[in-house]
């Protein structure tokens, strides 16, 4: 399978419930592909206009190919998915959690060094010591010719949709 083809399973499987962008460029760091997901819950009394709580939930997911990789890249890459939380989570009393996942796609399997870095990568933030909500990141590596797909533990929930 060729990136293009992920990439259009990738748009099939997730079109239904986020917005996709190709080609998205953010803080001078440019993503092959870019999904946001919003989900905003609400409870209130006799009427909408009283709203007792509400709580928001939000995905955001970035995607880029890599033609060659080593860790200086997987560092970077990390370190723009960290950047990405001032940039998109808004912390408020109505935020519950975001979850940023970052795929890196290339052709062949690398080194185990990378495999090991990206299976130990833990990131999580949380805000008002939780009042806030809170923010974890996934960090998944697919490999196209091979099938191969490896991630951290909190990427282990979405497994299933980002497999080639």
């Amino acid at each position: 399978m060729d990136f293009n083809d992920y990439l259009e399973t990738i748009e099939r499987r997730l079109e239904r419930s986020f917005d996709v962008v190709r080609n998205y460029i953010i803080d001078n760091y440019d993503y092959d592909f870019f999904a946001k997901y919003n989900s905003r819950t609400e409870r209130y009394i006799l009427t909408r206009k009283t709203v007792i709580d509400a709580m928001e939930n939000n995905e955001y997911c970035f995607i880029k190919y890599f033609h060659e990789f080593n860790i200086d890249h997987l560092n970077k890459y990390k370190n723009s998915l960290i950047k990405m939380i001032d940039i998109f989570v808004k912390p408020t009393e109505e935020h519950m959690s975001s979850i940023i996942t970052g795929v890196i796609a290339l052709d062949n399997k690398p080194s185990t060094d990378i495999i090991d870095a990206i299976k130990k990568f833990k990131y999580h933030k949380g805000f008002a010591f939780g009042f806030k909500g809170w923010v974890d990141i996934r960090l998944i590596l697919v490999t196209m010719d091979d099938k191969n797909i490896v991630t951290n533990k909190k990427g282990k929930e979405v497994i299933q949709v980002y497999k080639v």
